[in-house]
């Protein structure tokens, strides 16, 4: 019980020193602030969106940004302000959700070929070396096209593109842990390696896990939004970020907005994420201490 205490008295004041640091990183709060009010947007999107996503009109079809229409109105003459607002709950959705598989899977396999080391540790790190040697987005879109369009089929694909980066993070991350004495006391004591594994060491190695998952989280997004363009994604009339690009096309020079917008809310939650991530690992880094 002992341990434990001071486990937990450790963790508080680990995250606490990492919450200070991160606050004094003005870019990763920045990216933090945009990162809330997306997700409030996704939450709700039903009270913030004037229209609804799939509400047409074709007398006002191609309209420019105007006082009823934010960011004007697409070839069906439906808002696209509101598109945008109701396709961040489906990037945001599979982002999150897709990188979340890839952790509980990939940890796993990381966890168990770092804990048991030698034959264990052999086998599952050349299975994930294979899947290492197909580019992620290729093999995302191979799974996506074999599976089929739609949301659950593109969520497992790019789950299973991410699975073997996070089993190598948290294989490094449990091999620094696994050595250290209240792990030796926490066997000592007839724990066994189910709770010793999941009760002890992926608590304490659960630092750079959550740096690469805020940093997976954007590289899922950009998969999503290619998926969707390759017309492999989500399946009209849901609206999707990449899905709206890619139905823009024909009219980029008549209607600039269609691509423009969309485009922009992609880079604006890629490079949010992406400075959240770097700000939690110089935050978390020991070497970066006053």
């Amino acid at each position: 019980m002992k341990i434990s205490k001071k486990t937990e008295g450790k963790h508080e004041s680990l995250w606490a020193d990492v919450w200070y640091r991160f606050r004094k990183n003005k870019m990763a709060m920045f990216g933090l602030i945009v990162l809330i009010l997306l997700i409030l947007c996704a939450i709700f999107a039903d009270f913030i969106a004037p229209y609804g996503y799939d509400d047409q009109n074709l007398d006002i079809a191609i309209q420019g940004p105007s006082r009823e229409h934010l960011f004007g109105t697409d070839n069906f003459g439906r808002d696209i302000f509101s598109r945008i607002i109701y396709g961040s709950r489906i990037s945001l959705q599979v982002g999150l959700l897709a990188v979340g598989v890839a952790i509980v899977v990939g940890g796993i396999f990381g966890a168990v070929a770092a804990f048991y080391g030698k034959a264990v540790d052999s086998v599952i790190m050349r299975l994930m070396d294979v899947l290492l040697a197909i580019p992620g987005m290729l093999l995302a879109i191979a799974i996506a096209a074999t599976l089929g369009p739609g949301l659950g089929n593109m969520m497992i694909a790019i789950a299973i593109g991410n699975v073997p980066g996070y089993a190598r993070v948290v294989r490094a991350a449990v091999l620094t842990v696994k050595e250290q004495e209240y792990i030796e006391a926490a066997q000592s004591i007839g724990a066994n390696d189910i709770r010793v594994i999941f009760r002890h060491i992926l608590p304490n190695a659960m630092a750079p896990i959550i740096v690469q998952a805020t940093l997976g989280v954007a590289g899922s997004i950009l998969s999503c939004a290619t998926l969707s363009f390759l017309g492999l994604g989500i399946t009209p009339p849901i609206p999707e970020w990449g899905a709206m690009l890619s139905a823009a096309r024909q009219y980029l020079r008549d209607a600039w907005y269609m691509a423009t917008f969309p485009g922009l809310f992609i880079m604006l939650t890629v490079y949010a994420l992406n400075v959240v991530g770097d700000g939690l690992r110089d935050a978390i880094d020991p070497r970066l201490k006053d």
